[in-house]
């Protein structure tokens, strides 16, 4: 039916793949429809790949959100940054990393 063609990229970039991508992306858009995001930027270089989530496009990303394979092994490739440049969560798996903010959306409904 089709081919498949790759996006033009360095060799040894370090890039999101489908899944990974569509996990943020959907985390995006709940945030988006919560009124708490309102624009994103993603980086894809040599040592990491980083999707950056802004409140207001003018300011620094509220969270970035990185892979680097050179820690997996070690921390872990995944890290969450806040706002300040603080890393707030790292691990091996995506999920637990997106944790703290998945929490944000979730509300206490009443009977």
């Amino acid at each position: 039916m089709g081919v498949v063609t790759p996006f033009p990229g360095q060799p040894g970039q370090v890039a999101f793949d489908r899944i990974e991508l569509a996990r943020i992306l959907d985390l995006y858009g709940r945030m988006v429809a919560a009124g708490h995001w309102r624009d994103y930027a993603i980086d894809l270089g040599r040592d990491a790949a980083s999707f950056a989530a802004f409140r207001r496009a003018a300011e620094r990303p509220e969270y970035r959100i990185e892979k680097r394979p050179a820690l997996r092994i070690r921390q872990g490739q995944w890290a969450l940054v806040g706002e300040a440049g603080a890393i707030l969560k790292r691990g091996h798996e995506l999920g637990p990393v997106l944790a703290p903010i998945e929490r944000r959306l979730v509300k206490l409904v009443a009977d």
